[in-house]
């Protein structure tokens, strides 16, 4: 087993560098990643569009696309996800959106799920906070 915290360089880095975007543990036959939870901000640390959680679910998963895509990942990867969400009437709109990431049917069942409403984000006008885990298995060449 074989322990590494990254943060890619697609992605922009983590506030202060006080966390790492991922933890991967090296498994046999693959790697497990654990993704710190991700809220929608430009490459400057800017929260995108205040308030709109369909604006702010769709860039959440473009940097989500980026940190898998930098360790061998998809979303057809990931395991797990759990939303933290200033409102559950936000509900609709980011279901939207992560429908289109993570769509049931017919060829796949949505990952795993854990959602739940907070006070507050640590960044003003940030609405969403969304952290996932994938399993990555080593791909055998043809």
């Amino acid at each position: 087993m074989n322990l590494a915290l990254d943060n890619p360089p697609a992605v922009a880095a983590p506030f202060g560098d006080r966390f790492a975007h991922v933890a991967r543990l090296d498994l046999d036959g693959g790697a497990l990643l654990m993704l710190a939870g991700q809220v929608a901000v430009d490459d400057a640390g800017e929260v995108v569009a205040p308030g709109d959680a369909a604006a702010q679910a769709e860039r959440i998963f473009e940097i989500i696309r980026g940190i898998l895509a930098a360790h061998g990942a998809t979303f057809a990867d990931v395991m797990h996800i759990r939303t933290f969400m200033t409102s559950l009437k936000d509900l609709p709109a980011y279901g939207a959106v992560r429908r289109s990431v993570f769509p049931a049917a017919p060829a796949a069942n949505p990952p795993a799920s854990t959602t739940v409403e907070v006070n507050r984000l640590f960044l003003p006008g940030a609405v969403l906070e969304v952290e996932v885990t994938a399993a990555v298995r080593h791909r055998i060449a043809a």
